[in-house]
């Protein structure tokens, strides 16, 4: 998909929304957006700002920059943008934010135009005082220009304590999250049929910095084995880049992360994993360690057992599949490639590619399954939420559980079990869920739905058998394009 923008759809809608909304009352607009890096936040603005047809300004800070580089560059940028109405009222320099603010106000035309700052956390780490000039110049000299300002960042928390309540932005933005692209669209920009689009969804998280390097029509092994013969491959360097900006130092919260990635994930599992030579990590460390890489960093995520009572254990999982896939297999592939052993690098991603992807696909069926019933396209059209459940032994572990609520539920409507593998769901599947279905708590066995969600299809027979609902690779690649 070189060179080419799929999706985004929805979010362009968006931003279209904002724009018109300044045009019909003269007065400005401000939107955060906030997502990962690599997400496409620079991609997609710039293409709406290439669509929408009105002067823009396209301000990217540099991380590390002092704060006088910092003013010094976003003035050039403004000097020779087309944005100003006239040039003459620009001054050859300003001295700080403030002012370079209020040069900004000036050069705006009286017609509806864009300001992009891209990269907003830099400025704020660069210059304390960048939040509140920005929050003065919005109120006094923006907030009532034709003008729809675009707040871009990468670092999660810092652009939520933007429009904090406790910050001067509170108040003064709409807040935009910008995810991956989905499975149904990064299926479509590379031509793949649904089981592939989901492996190649998998394998790339949806990042458009690994899409655009992705031959149309490749499979994802095929996509993998070719790039195991460039170590600066963008399927090494996108998460490897993600993993040192995030955590510079081998500190413990990075060797949690690894330990989650490498597929622990029960609090115990990666205290263990996690710890030293002396032993597992104690609870006091881990506890606040886990709480800030889900809750701050957004790397981790959690999963509870869905039933009608609370449940344990929590388990844990990197968030982005592409990250994911990087700590469990292709950084040990990666230190093979740089060696000069392409052969040996993919050899490590076959042998860990079946167990690795039956477990990162549960996720991703679990917001099909959501998605689909949300459109109604579902024979428990009530349900909100789906999850799974699991006792402490992990017997059974049911990959899949419909409800009205989380995260305890009132009400089960289906459990459902996931196979992603080359053979079908077979007969004995069906039995082993309809043998560990009943210890969800809450679940009524007479009212609750069974399904499954295969790669490879079903025996024949299994509807007589009790199976209600099978799903296959299309189903979940079409939830998404409802």
């Amino acid at each position: 998909m070189a060179g080419a923008f799929v999706g985004r759809a929805i979010e362009l809608g968006v931003l279209t929304k904002r724009l018109e909304r300044v045009t019909r009352t003269g007065d400005g607009v401000a939107v955060a957006i906030r997502g990962r890096r690599q997400v496409g936040k620079s991609r997609l603005v710039q293409e709406f700002c290439d669509r929408a047809g009105v002067p823009y300004l396209f301000f990217t800070a540099t991380k590390g920059a002092s704060a006088v580089d910092g003013v010094a560059d976003f003035h050039s940028e403004l000097r020779s943008s087309a944005l100003p109405k006239d040039r003459e009222v620009l001054p050859e320099t300003v001295a700080d934010w403030p002012d370079a603010l209020r040069a900004l106000a000036a050069a705006l035309p009286d017609t509806p135009c864009v300001v992009v700052i891209d990269e907003l956390p830099w400025l704020a780490e660069q210059d304390a005082v960048f939040d509140g000039a920005l929050q003065t110049a919005w109120d006094r000299l923006l907030a009532h220009r034709p003008v729809l300002l675009l707040l871009l960042g990468s670092d999660l928390h810092m652009m939520e304590r933007l429009t904090s309540y406790d910050r001067p932005f509170y108040g003064r933005a709409d807040s935009m999250v910008l995810g991956p692209l989905n499975v149904a669209d990064a299926g479509e920009a590379l031509g793949l049929g649904p089981a592939d689009a989901i492996d190649a969804h998998l394998v790339s998280g949806g990042l458009p910095g690994i899409l655009r390097a992705w031959p149309h029509g490749t499979p994802a092994l095929e996509f993998v084995e070719a790039e195991c013969a460039d170590p600066a491959s963008p399927l090494f360097s996108v998460p490897e880049t993600t993993l040192l900006a995030e955590f510079p130092a081998p500190d413990q919260a990075r060797r949690v992360l690894e330990a989650v990635g490498s597929g622990e994930r029960t609090h115990a599992n990666i205290a263990a994993a996690a710890g030293s030579v002396s032993g597992a990590l104690p609870s006091g460390v881990l506890s606040p360690l886990l709480r800030r890489l889900t809750e701050e960093k957004r790397v981790l995520a959690q999963d509870a057992p869905l039933s009608v009572q609370p449940g344990k254990p929590v388990l844990h999982r990197v968030a982005d599949s592409n990250l994911r896939f990087y700590l469990a297999a292709l950084r040990t592939a990666q230190e093979q490639t740089r060696r000069g052993r392409p052969a040996a690098a993919f050899r490590v991603v076959q042998r860990r590619w079946t167990a690795w992807r039956g477990r990162a696909v549960e996720p991703l069926v679990r917001e099909s399954l959501e998605l689909a019933a949300a459109a109604g396209r579902f024979p428990w059209p009530d349900t909100e939420t789906v999850g799974g459940w699991w006792n402490r032994q992990f017997s059974p572990e049911i990959d899949v559980v419909g409800a009205d609520r989380a995260p305890v539920a009132g009400r089960i409507f289906f459990v459902g079990s996931v196979k992603w593998l080359a053979t079908p769901f077979e007969r004995r599947d069906l039995t082993a869920l309809q043998t560990g279905a009943p210890q969800i708590p809450g679940l009524d066995p007479a009212a609750c739905g069974l399904m499954a969600v295969s790669l490879s299809g079903a025996e024949p027979g299994l509807e007589r058998a009790g199976l209600d609902l099978l799903w296959g690779p299309a189903d979940v690649v079409a939830a998404w394009r409802a």
